[in-house]
């Protein structure tokens, strides 16, 4: 019964972890006159990322490494599947922003890095520094990118302690959230039989993308289509770069064959999806969003 109160408690505090982080970068975009697309991708994407690296770094030090790679693996595909999808589904997404092309390069760019990693079934820790390198040199070219980039919102901009606030109020609530929902969710996996390998796939790594989620999905229902991708680019960006990278460094972390053989190549696959969704189509409407639905339930049904 416990487990369940868990699950609800951090609904509750997704939702409303949500509402405030997109309300915070918002107003941070207005007041730095920055582009909502580079406030998406870096201070919203990264931050929502914070329950996956908890998550594979206490995996990685506690011997559970198919438990970390799962998570990171399972994460990015659930961006695309289930969160892209959901969110279009609430309202179509339009897809807009000049450094666009650029962010989906690298993520694919990301995608990719793992395939030699993972083929040589161990991730160590010089593989980590090269990984939170490249992440560095990410950042430092999209800031440099956005200066002088005119801003998407309009409207007075809130004071920037009031939207500070309101990030740091909104990065609380979906970590805690996303704690309180996958202890339950996991508890509640386990006392039906569920492997641990399923676990990390599926329902950790739907637990922790659920700060994503929650923040994907108030954002298209704002009409802050720009806020929605730049969350799922940047965090898919920064699983693979940050998370992966300081969790190898961490604890260097072997890989089960069966992550390069199949859930490497569905990641690949919908990301370049999901790429070519972004630079040659104008929106992701909902036929589109219920097709990435039905492809998530596929995979997590071949997963098991």
């Amino acid at each position: 019964m416990v487990d369940y109160l868990f699950v609800a408690i951090g609904l509750v505090g997704l939702f409303l972890g949500g509402d405030a982080l997109v309300r915070g970068a918002v107003g941070i975009a207005r007041r730095l006159a920055m582009p909502p697309l580079l406030i998406g991708l870096t201070v919203v994407g990264f931050g929502t990322s914070m329950p996956e690296l908890l998550v594979s770094v206490q995996a990685a030090l506690s011997g559970s490494p198919a438990l970390a790679i799962g998570n990171i693996v399972g994460s990015n595909i659930g961006n695309i599947l289930l969160i892209i999808g959901l969110s279009a589904l609430v309202w179509p997404i339009t897809v807009s922003g000049a450094s666009l092309r650029r962010d989906a390069a690298c993520m694919i760019g990301a995608a990719l890095v793992l395939v030699p990693l993972f083929w040589m079934g161990w991730i160590g820790r010089p593989a980590g520094v090269v990984l939170l390198a490249v992440l560095a040199a990410y950042l430092v070219i999209s800031y440099r990118g956005a200066q002088g980039a005119p801003s998407e919102t309009t409207g007075p901009a809130a004071p920037m302690w009031r939207s500070l606030l309101w990030l740091t109020v909104g990065f609380v609530a979906l970590l805690a959230g996303a704690r309180f929902l996958v202890d339950g969710s996991v508890n509640i996996a386990r006392s039906f039989g569920v492997s641990e390998a399923f676990i990390g796939l599926t329902i950790v790594a739907i637990g922790t993308s659920l700060p994503e989620l929650a923040t994907s999905l108030i954002a298209a229902l704002k009409r802050h289509s720009e806020i929605a991708i730049g969350n799922i680019v940047g965090s898919n960006i920064f699983n693979i770069l940050g998370i992966l990278g300081l969790t190898a460094i961490i604890a260097p972390i072997p890989v089960e064959p069966r992550f390069l053989t199949f859930d490497l190549p569905v990641m690949i696959g919908v990301t370049l999806l999901f790429t070519t969704l972004l630079l040659m189509r104008p929106a992701i409407g909902r036929g589109v969003g219920a097709a990435l639905l039905a492809g998530y339930a596929a995979y997590v049904v071949s997963a098991q």
